[in-house]
């Protein structure tokens, strides 16, 4: 096994740099709000399931821009849309219901690692690509 060294161009980066926490936390803000917004419109609130699945979605979206640090920001944000919008039943108030609470902060944290770390491996796998193109 023969080890080879090269060099990248300065402006050229192997691996994309992720989005600082502060704007993926807005995001995560901003992305609540407007799923939180069509799901009432389209009468979608009724079931705390559904919007699980959407913030969910969201906060894998959300992880794939994010750097692994952002991920408890993420869905901690999406869970405060989710417990106030969906599970709460007056609507717009805070609670915790104990285990269950538990495991949709959980769900919500998974997600968010989950597209953090789908993220890393895709970008690790083309920039590997990238630096072993014509050598085999």
């Amino acid at each position: 096994m023969r080890v080879e060294w090269r060099l990248f161009h300065a402006q050229t980066r192997p691996v994309p740099e992720p989005l600082g926490t502060p704007r993926v936390l807005a995001g995560a803000y901003a992305g609540a709000f407007v799923s939180v917004a069509v799901l009432g419109a389209l009468g979608l609130l009724a079931d705390p399931v559904t919007v699980l699945v959407v913030l969910g979605v969201l906060a894998v979206g959300l992880g794939v821009c994010a750097r692994l640090i952002a991920a408890p920001g993420i869905a901690a944000v999406c869970w405060v849309f989710l417990n106030t919008v969906a599970i709460t039943p007056p609507r717009g108030r805070l609670s915790w219901a104990g285990y269950p609470e538990a495991g949709r902060i959980g769900v919500l944290l998974a997600a968010a690692v989950l597209g953090t770390v789908i993220a890393r491996v895709s970008h690790a796998r083309r920039a590997y690509r990238r630096t072993t193109a014509g050598h085999h």
